[in-house]
């Protein structure tokens, strides 16, 4: 069976008291809305849609920059989950196969979790998500009868004997997409809050005679984040179980508490990573590196071997092929650095291609860009880089040629060539004591 996702994401969030939608503010470097894209994705989607309303221009912007086909549509008003739900109904035109209703603001919901509900829609009608809470507070009650889901009860409709109800309703809904729709026509809004509830399609379709069932999962799956307090503990438990997930699969951590992942990364095994290291989006590690501590990676590729850091950034575009060493205070951005080289500390090394087994002497700088432009410097094969060389781009450095310290590069150096760009030393006899001398009587004269 086919499945459209619908995935509501058109609430302001006040509790964020913030100018940006509720669903953008990000977890591991991305927005709650695409982690729950992601979650949607396992079950191979024909189509998505995104229901948005406030800041709408940027949500649309965030989920096509995940799924260029997303279709976004807008709920100008917020009268309840049913109405948003209703909002996708002539994006989903047509399409016979399955809905799944997903939260952009509830991002953790296992690939397993919907693969089992997507396995319960074979036998029933409606599927809901529901959670044994440990408190269940103010959540809506999934009330069951008969081995059958009878309906939903929102905390404020619900009666004392309801409320003692610990299985909880997650708002996650998964039905075949006429059904829903047709279900959602029925809705009415004579409830507390005035809105129409998407929950009360469970109570529709028991009386027509439609089945429902619940799939359990575990309530840290369904966290929904509503405030900047529920915004740090979601990454904090991202957080934790993706040093788990490290650990789990070969990487040494050597300080799980100080090292922060990305929603993407991806480090192979036997990979070691020093305290307080931070990746961003889009970084892979092949296995057998070490990454030193105090070191920010993002957007990068780091290949067997390797060792990065202390205190490195790598930068998107940076790739490092295998045994390629980059030592403290030393920036790579948009560079190839081939296999054994070295760029071991105090440097930049930017829109550049460095040559397999090359030295980077210290204090080195592509000069890559003239306030308008960008330029590349290349470097061939075992070269070595005097300390304190500027490469000003576009230049090239021939294979086994040389450049001495403190030489400004601003022309190509033939393979095996030695470049000297700097000025002829002149010592001064006795000149640093006169200077000093006099600069010391200026001084007793002005005080």
């Amino acid at each position: 069976m086919t499945t459209a996702l619908i995935i509501l994401g058109a609430g302001m969030g006040t509790r964020m008291n913030s100018d940006l939608p509720k669903v953008l503010h990000e977890i591991a470097g991305s927005p709650m809305l695409v982690h729950a894209m992601k979650s949607g994705a396992a079950l191979e989607p024909e189509r998505t849609v995104v229901v948005a309303g406030h800041g709408a221009e940027l949500v649309e912007k965030a989920a096509k920059a995940y799924d260029p086909d997303v279709t976004v549509v807008i709920q100008a008003e917020q009268l309840g989950t049913g109405h948003a739900v209703r909002q996708a109904r002539d994006a989903l035109a047509g399409f016979d196969g399955d809905a799944l209703v997903l939260y952009g603001d509830t991002p953790f919901i296992r690939p397993e979790t919907l693969a089992a509900m997507a396995a319960a829609r074979l036998t029933h009608d409606v599927v809901v998500l529901g959670f044994e809470a440990e408190d269940p507070g103010r959540y809506g009650r999934l009330i069951t009868k008969d081995d059958q889901l009878d309906r939903i009860v929102e905390f404020k409709d619900s009666s004392n004997e309801e409320r003692a109800v610990n299985l909880c309703n997650s708002g996650v809904i998964m039905s075949n997409c006429e059904t829903l729709f047709d279900l959602i026509d029925a809705i009415g809004n004579d409830n507390a809050a005035g809105e129409y509830y998407l929950t009360d399609i469970i109570g529709i379709a028991r009386a027509r005679g439609l089945t429902a069932t619940v799939v359990r999962c575990d309530e840290a799956e369904t966290l929904g984040i509503n405030s900047r307090a529920e915004l740090s503990h979601a990454e904090a438990l991202f957080q934790t179980n993706a040093r788990t997930d490290g650990q789990a699969n070969g990487v040494t951590l050597t300080a799980p508490e100080t090292v922060f992942f990305a929603h993407d990364t991806v480090v192979g095994r036997d990979t070691v990573i020093e305290p307080n290291v931070v990746f961003g989006p889009g970084v892979t590690v092949e296995s057998g590196a070490t990454i030193r501590a105090f070191s920010h990676l993002e957007g990068c590729h780091v290949s067997r071997g390797a060792v990065v850091g202390p205190y490195a950034r790598l930068r998107p575009g940076a790739e490092l092929a295998e045994n390629v060493k980059v030592g403290n205070f030393v920036e790579i951005k948009n560079a190839q650095i081939a296999e054994g080289a070295k760029v071991n500390h105090l440097s930049y090394v930017g829109d550049a291609e460095i040559g397999p087994r090359s030295n980077i002497g210290a204090g080195t700088i592509t000069c890559n860009y003239d306030g308008v432009f960008k330029h590349k410097t290349t470097i061939g094969a075992d070269a070595f880089i005097g300390s304190n060389t500027m490469l000003v781009a576009p230049v090239t450095v021939g294979d086994a040629a040389m450049t001495a310290s403190g030489t400004v590069v601003t022309k190509n150096v033939p393979a095996g060539d030695l470049a000297v760009a700097r000025a002829k030393q002149e010592n001064k006899t006795g000149f640093a004591v006169r200077l000093f001398d006099k600069l010391k009587a200026r001084k007793a004269k002005g005080s």
